[in-house]
């Protein structure tokens, strides 16, 4: 399989409510994934946690969808351009716009950056 068939297949998880399930499959135990506001957060338990925060956090979610994949298969990048509409917990209704870019390496996620803004 592809990297750009396996960062479809991780955004149709996510998509059919399964994110961690594509995280348990492709992501690798020593990832870093890099933050908005280029915050790094190593390893594959501490950022389990941090999306299972995320999700928690979630009391709606309203839709996804993926603008664009783009994947150079000799170098093992991706880029993924997505929107997610969510309703936070007790909080507003916003519409996530985001830009993550990926490192693979044995068929797994090494690293993960993302860029994005939220519109209320």
């Amino acid at each position: 399989m592809s990297v750009k068939e396996k960062i479809t297949d991780v955004y149709n998880h996510i998509e059919q409510g399964k994110a961690l399930d594509a995280f348990e499959k492709y992501y690798a135990e020593d990832v870093t994934m890099v933050l908005e506001d280029g915050t790094p957060v190593e390893g594959k338990d501490t950022n389990r946690d941090r999306e299972n925060e995320f999700f928690d956090s979630v009391e709606a979610f309203h839709g996804m969808g993926v603008n664009a994949i783009t994947a150079n298969e000799e170098t093992g990048q991706t880029a993924v351009e997505s929107w997610m509409d969510v309703t936070f917990k007790g909080g507003d209704r916003v519409k996530i716009e985001q830009v993550a870019t990926q490192d693979w390496e044995d068929g797994k996620i090494v690293r993960e950056r993302f860029y994005g803004t939220q519109n209320n």
